[in-house]
């Protein structure tokens, strides 16, 4: 068998395809949003609680799954994952109110919140430093890439087969992606495909990091770098799911968008998202290579993205709806570009045994501030406007910054085991 030295290009690429589907399946409701409040007669708060269901079952399963998949291993882990949330996806078919709806959005949450730490611990597992905001880079462009497709294939699937049938669909597509997860992923040292010096490279990036037995669940909140990871996602994420949940209700009724106008322009934000993602991660390893430590790297990036946020606010005072698109594609290109090392920072702090744990109490922080600020909006939305929604999304991901600034003073590997001997 022909022995290759590009097998942990080939397992992130096939994690980016993960993220993507796990996107298409997350924003369908959003894009099917404006005709499923016509249908059901849903108020914009009423939707607001639906998400927050998502969001709900999303922050608590994050940490329940990343202590999961340490212990069950990234190919099973995944797959699971996957399995869950496609099945669920699918029974938004069967919606008939908010409860409804609600329930089956919060079975969704459950099995999304395995995709972001079972992707971190393979990226821990695969990659050497060096390469890894890269490879989160790459990882983080799954997101854009399913918001892209989200809305022209929901808005076509729609028209033409109805909205309860675009769920089903769409939600059958992750069995799809199970066929290529299990050729393709093994542990570096088990995969029947890897060359020698790929094996070699990845364990001589991977040098410094002790192993041992993970840590005991609790023990990681004794360290302020767990709350920096934490605080930061936690007042950061609802500006992101904004744009998610939001978007396309916000060009439907300030903008006067129809569904055939959200199809062909809400995309275009998260097009933007990709190539930040893309353009963040390679920032990140470029700065290395030039001399930056890994600590001066990352908080660059995290920086220039939250402050390249703000512009945002320029919707405020354009009546324009495509200058509002291409502002709020700005702001997102920002966005991501900020996360590609925000998203590093669990993987760089602690060992990869311990990647998946750390990284999903972080991503459940972010989805529970996410989770309280979704029926913020929605009441703001129905009793004032947009407009103080897009003056704190403006302003989250600074806040962001400072608390990593506060609570990660140093970014570099945590000597957790030798501490704990």
């Amino acid at each position: 068998m022909k022995k290759s030295s590009n097998i942990r290009w080939w397992v992130a690429g096939s994690i980016f395809l993960a993220t993507t589907i796990n996107y298409i399946d997350r924003q369908a409701l959003s894009v099917a949003a404006p005709v499923i409040r016509e249908d059901l007669g849903l108020s914009n708060e009423q939707y607001g609680w639906i998400v927050s269901a998502f969001l709900l079952a999303y922050a608590i399963m994050q940490m329940v799954s990343g202590r999961l998949i340490d212990n069950l291993g990234t190919k099973k882990g995944f797959t699971l994952a996957v399995v869950w949330w496609s099945i669920a996806n699918m029974l938004h078919a069967f919606g008939k109110g908010m409860m409804s709806l609600g329930f089956f959005r919060f079975l969704l949450g459950i099995g999304e919140a395995g995709n972001y730490p079972a992707a971190m611990k393979a990226i821990s597992e695969w990659f050497p430093k060096g390469e890894r905001t890269k490879a989160v880079g790459i990882l983080n462009m799954g997101p854009g890439l399913g918001a892209i497709i989200a809305p022209p294939l929901m808005a076509w699937l729609i028209t033409d087969v109805g909205w309860k049938m675009a769920f089903v669909i769409t939600g059958a597509i992750g069995f799809l992606w199970l066929l290529l997860w299990r050729w393709v992923y093994y542990e570096p040292e088990e995969h029947p495909r890897i060359s020698e010096e790929e094996l070699a490279l990845i364990r001589n990036g991977q040098e410094n990091e002790t192993q041992g037995e993970k840590l005991p669940w609790l023990q990681y909140f004794k360290y302020r770098e767990v709350w920096g990871l934490a605080l930061s996602r936690f007042v950061s994420d609802g500006a992101f799911y904004f744009f998610v949940f939001w978007l396309p209700s916000w060009l439907a009724d300030v903008k006067g968008f129809s569904l055939l106008e959200i199809g062909m322009f809400a995309w275009i934000p998260f097009l933007l998202s990709d190539i930040g993602s893309f353009i963040g991660g390679w920032t990140g390893s470029q700065l290395i290579k030039n001399g930056f430590s890994l600590d001066a790297s990352r908080k660059w990036v995290i920086w220039i993205g939250a402050i390249l946020v703000v512009p945002v606010l320029g919707c405020l005072y354009i009546e324009s709806p495509y200058w509002a698109i291409a502002l709020i594609s700005f702001s997102l290109f920002a966005t991501q570009f900020k996360q590609a090392s925000l998203f590093t920072l669990p993987i760089d702090l602690f060992p990869k045994k311990d990647a998946a744990s750390v990284w999903g109490i972080s991503g459940s922080a972010g989805s529970f501030g996410a989770m309280l600020f979704t029926p913020i909006i929605g009441w703001l939305v129905d009793t004032i406007s947009y407009s103080p929604v897009f003056v704190i999304v403006a302003f989250l991901h600074i806040i962001s910054a400072v608390l990593v600034m506060i609570f990660i003073p140093k970014i570099k590997m945590l000597p957790i085991y030798q501490k704990n001997k």
